[in-house]
């Protein structure tokens, strides 16, 4: 199905979802969200203050209680119902994403999949909150467990799966009873901000889910975890800003859960299956087009496998068709903004000036 990409924009909120209602940034700036495929702007989106921040995190802290007491079966069935609208729009979020991400449609659809799953998960684990309950080990007393709500809480998004880590960070908050400050990555919010309304569409309260796009990430984490009121980190990033994040989180001694980068290596021992190994390498090394946190970073070949490992390798690589992700026959789309282009041509420039060959390639 081929969706109208102007109209499709055109019904993305580009404000910051605040409470009740989606608003300008209390500065009036935006910034510009640009297709990578043809470097031209999509949509200006609001850029959130340090000010809206805390106006955030004032929205979700002012329906915590209330969105706590509500019951497990209330919650699941919101989070069924946006499982059922996400996957009804479908191609709506696969053409988003392509536009702002840059990867071919047919992943886009496949994130979409891997992304309403969460929300269908989390309905359902919302009503499976079990507590304990057993003796102590003298005997004497039982001990009576149960799950409360953390509280508010930030979650922050990577650019590379817009969805999937959104539905992913908010579908275990909302189950479980927290309200959320959600910071989409600045590449690529329109996702996010899509996603937030579709909640709202299923019938989410407002204030439960609160969305904060921003140029500046500091200027949201910064007061948010100098806040004592919020009780939970959630980030998905690089190991750096998560180092940076834990260092300021522990000020208010939050709970966190970091998904932070690697150095992921492939290993081909000389007994390997070559053809199969080659499939494995692809898949660990050019999934999402390569830009994953478990992404293969290093090949370990054994010297006696290595030529017919490379040559069937690069084959595979370079029989790829980069292009607009929007175009049926493109296989890989391009890397995300020029930063990422330039890292990468510095990569290669620094192996060919110790010695390596290039043998796929504009250099070869």
């Amino acid at each position: 199905m081929s969706v109208n990409v102007e109209a499709l924009v055109a019904k993305v909120p580009t404000g910051l979802l605040i409470g009740s209602s989606w608003r300008p940034s209390s500065s009036d700036e935006v910034f510009d969200v640009i297709n990578p495929a043809t470097e031209e702007k999509l949509a200006a989106v609001s850029s959130a203050t340090s000010e809206d921040a805390v106006a955030a995190l004032d929205a979700a802290c002012a329906v915590q209680q209330q969105w706590a007491a509500t019951s497990p079966r209330e919650r699941a069935e919101i989070l069924r119902r946006a499982y059922e609208l996400v996957i009804a729009r479908a191609d709506d979020f696969a053409t988003l994403m392509t536009l702002e991400m840059g990867k071919p449609l047919a992943e886009s659809h496949g994130e979409v999949v891997y992304g309403a799953e969460f929300l269908r998960w989390f309905s359902e684990e919302a009503v499976r909150d079990y507590g304990r309950y057993h003796p102590t080990p003298e005997g004497k007393n039982r001990v009576l467990v149960a799950r409360k709500p953390v509280g508010p809480c930030l979650l922050i998004t990577p650019w590379n799966f817009p969805l999937a880590m959104a539905t992913r960070k908010a579908g275990a908050a909302i189950a479980a009873g927290c309200t959320i400050v959600l910071k989409p990555a600045r590449l690529t919010p329109l996702t996010s901000q899509y996603f937030a309304q579709t909640m709202l569409d299923a019938g989410l309260p407002a204030g439960v889910l609160n969305v904060v796009p921003s140029a500046s990430a500091s200027a949201i984490s910064e007061p948010l975890l100098a806040d004592q009121r919020l009780r939970k980190l959630s980030f998905t990033g690089s190991t750096p800003v998560g180092k940076a994040l834990l260092a300021a989180a522990a000020q208010n001694v939050l709970r966190t859960s970091m998904e932070l980068g690697g150095n992921a290596p492939f290993i081909v021992f000389e007994d390997a299956n070559i053809a199969e190994a080659v499939e494995g390498a692809m898949g660990a090394k050019m999934r999402n087009m390569g830009e994953a946190c478990t992404a293969a970073n290093r090949f370990l070949v054994h010297e006696s496998v290595a030529e017919e490992f490379s040559a069937r390798l690069a084959a595979k690589i370079g029989a790829l068709k980069v292009g607009n992700g929007l175009d049926s026959d493109t296989t890989c789309g391009p890397l995300i903004e020029q930063k990422a282009v330039d890292s990468v041509s510095e990569l290669v420039q620094d192996a060919l000036e110790r010695g390596a060959r290039a043998i796929v390639g504009d250099t070869l």
